[in-house]
């Protein structure tokens, strides 16, 4: 978790760049994040998670399910169907809000390898990666949910950050 960048560091207000060097560090880098994913029990991950401004994402929503990479992804087509459901976020601990979401979404992206690929997500895949996509573009799911559940959030979000402070010191 140490390695995951928590609210108020500015890369995660950044919009991430597009990847044009399909290469070992690329695949390196999409390693790392999956690893990374994995050892804080999380379900994705965004580049700018982790202080690098590039568009990837990692996510897996079933723990015995390989990890999947997204390079350069892009929302072709979401449905005009929504669904509230609660989201927590790696980089904002303690905090859980409601986001409303499509519940269908297609992305078009390319894998590590530079290969065009086609996602047709539904439920809490196309929710995962609209999140992670969310975070490539430098928005966070207080920016998505209702006034008083940002308050709250925030609330929540300050009082684990200085507990984590005064544990670190």
């Amino acid at each position: 978790m140490a390695h995951v960048r928590k609210f108020g560091d500015p890369v995660l207000r950044a919009r991430a760049r597009e990847v044009d060097r399909f290469d070992e560090d690329l695949r390196t880098e999409i390693a790392r994040m999956g690893l990374l994913m994995h050892d804080a029990y999380g379900i994705g991950l965004a580049a700018t998670q982790v202080g690098i401004l590039h568009r990837v994402l990692v996510y897996r929503v079933e723990g015995d399910s390989p990890v999947n990479a997204l390079v350069n992804p892009v929302v072709e087509w979401s449905s005009k169907e929504q669904e509230w459901a609660e989201e927590g976020c790696l980089s904002l601990p303690a905090v859980h809000v409601d986001v409303e979401r499509p519940v269908h979404v297609r992305v078009r992206a390319q894998d590590e390898q530079g290969e065009a690929i086609l996602v047709e997500a539904s439920g809490l895949e196309a929710r995962v990666i609209q999140h992670e996509l969310d975070h490539l573009d430098g928005v966070l799911i207080l920016d998505r949910t209702p006034r008083d559940q940002r308050k709250e959030g925030m609330r929540a979000l300050r009082a684990a950050l200085d507990t984590a402070a005064d544990a670190a010191s």
